[in-house]
């Protein structure tokens, strides 16, 4: 690995990136549970109670979870800042998102407005503490790295779509559906896959692929600007898609363009690796391009069936493209953070990196995870593989969760004994 650039002394306690990564496969969980008692004309539709609920399960629960941990860990190593009382903040960022998620499904599935409006109110809060502690601790930043910017970016879409999801569940729970509601929820989706998951996922690959995998490291253009062409398309699709629907098309290639690029960019590269050393996090990666490039094409051609495919789409963006790398890092990034907080505490007879998961287990995850997502794409056309998919989504999910608690238990049972050296004395504190 290469851990040049990296500021180590600034890495938040393990915690609060744990907390986020612990619970994320358990919304993935409840996710598969939903699909499991649910209909697949129900799920078809995107705008369905069930639809909305898994959706959610998934964005927020895993997508978002897994996110928040990952900006909570990498910021302060790449960018050298602090996030203030970061331990006090995502406890209470972590408690008010799983509280606000787990209302709004209840209040959704049972029509209660006291939970839906506990929902609006926890949520909105959990994620403007978590992004407004972020990005005003990303104001101290001096050298605006590529994979910086990118997640600066990144945060601004996701404020910007927290804004229009509370607005969404506002109209919801009040029963006052106004005329741009459906456009709303369209731009708050389409910002919320491209805009916020896929900057943040552009950005860090700038520097996860050379660091991880020594891969070819970005070309120029790449760094300086793939993001920001991204981010004016999105722009550009919004007003098009409000003032002149009829052309949102040319934004829409414009975008999927360059997602398609970089998905055959990660291939490349992962083709020139300097040790093409394959593991289930390669392979992650890999579909993840393939999901991607396949994702793209729907998308532009569902414009042409009146968004008939839409949800095959976010099928294979959503989770073949999005989820898919952040299973994959998960896999890299939480048993580098236990090797790399109990080294510093002076702990050297630990497991390595490598060694912390077990390589068959992650990869039968793997297996059932993908083989999950082409049985719900193959759901739309026969109905009756929707429950054995949603049950191999929950297998995969239930070993994510066990992968990541092994080696977080690493850390727990170690940080109990006794250390080889004792290095307090070369703390800051």
């Amino acid at each position: 690995m290469d851990f040049n650039g990296l500021s180590i002394d600034q890495a938040p306690p393990i915690s609060a990136p744990l907390r986020f990564f612990l619970t994320a496969p358990l919304f993935g969980i409840l996710a598969g549970i939903v699909i499991l008692f649910s209909e697949s004309s129900v799920l078809i539709n995107r705008y369905s109670i069930d639809a909305i609920v898994v959706t959610h399960f998934i964005t927020i629960g895993l997508f978002g979870f897994i996110m928040l941990g990952a900006l909570t860990q990498m910021l302060p190593v790449l960018a050298s800042i602090k996030i203030a009382r970061v331990r006090m903040v995502v406890a209470l960022s972590h408690f008010l998102l799983v509280t606000g998620l787990l209302s709004m499904a209840a209040g959704m599935e049972y029509s209660s407005k006291a939970l839906e409006f506990l929902a609006l109110s926890t949520l909105g809060g959990g994620f403007l503490l978590m992004i407004l502690s972020i990005l005003y601790a990303i104001k101290d930043v001096t050298n605006f790295t590529a994979t910086i910017k990118g997640m600066l970016v990144s945060l601004i879409f996701a404020f910007l779509i927290v804004l229009m999801g509370l607005f969404l569940l506002y109209e919801y729970g009040s029963e006052s559906i106004s005329e741009i509601h459906l456009s709303i929820a369209n731009i708050h989706s389409v910002w919320a896959v491209f805009g916020f998951a896929g900057i943040l996922i552009i950005g860090v690959a700038f520097q996860v692929l050379p660091m991880f995998y020594v891969a070819p490291r970005f070309k120029q253009f790449c760094k300086r600007r793939v993001v920001i062409l991204i981010t004016i398309g999105l722009f550009i699709w919004m007003l098009l898609n409000i003032f002149l629907p009829e052309y949102a098309l040319v934004a829409k290639l414009w975008i999927a363009t360059f997602f398609w690029a970089f998905a055959t960019t990660v291939w490349i590269k992962f083709n020139k690796r300097k040790r093409p050393v394959s593991d289930v996090t390669v392979w992650y990666w890999r579909s993840a391009s393939i999901f991607l490039t396949l994702g793209s094409f729907l998308w532009i051609f569902d414009e042409f069936f009146k968004h008939e495919y839409i949800v095959m789409v976010a099928i294979l963006i959503g989770g073949g493209f999005i989820l898919s790398i952040m299973v994959g890092m998960l896999y890299k990034i939480v048993p580098f953070l236990v090797w790399f907080h109990l080294n510093a505490k002076g702990y050297m007879s630990i497991p390595t990196i490598n060694e912390m998961i077990n390589k068959n287990l992650a990869k039968i995850q793997f297996i059932l995870f993908v083989l999950s997502l082409i049985g719900f794409v193959f759901s739309f056309y026969m109905p009756e593989v929707l429950k054995y998919s949603a049950l191999l989504f929950i297998a995969s999910m239930v070993l994510l969760e066990y992968n990541i608690v092994v080696a977080a238990e690493v850390y727990r049972k170690t940080i109990k004994t006794k250390p080889e050296f004792d290095m307090s004395a070369f703390s800051n504190s």
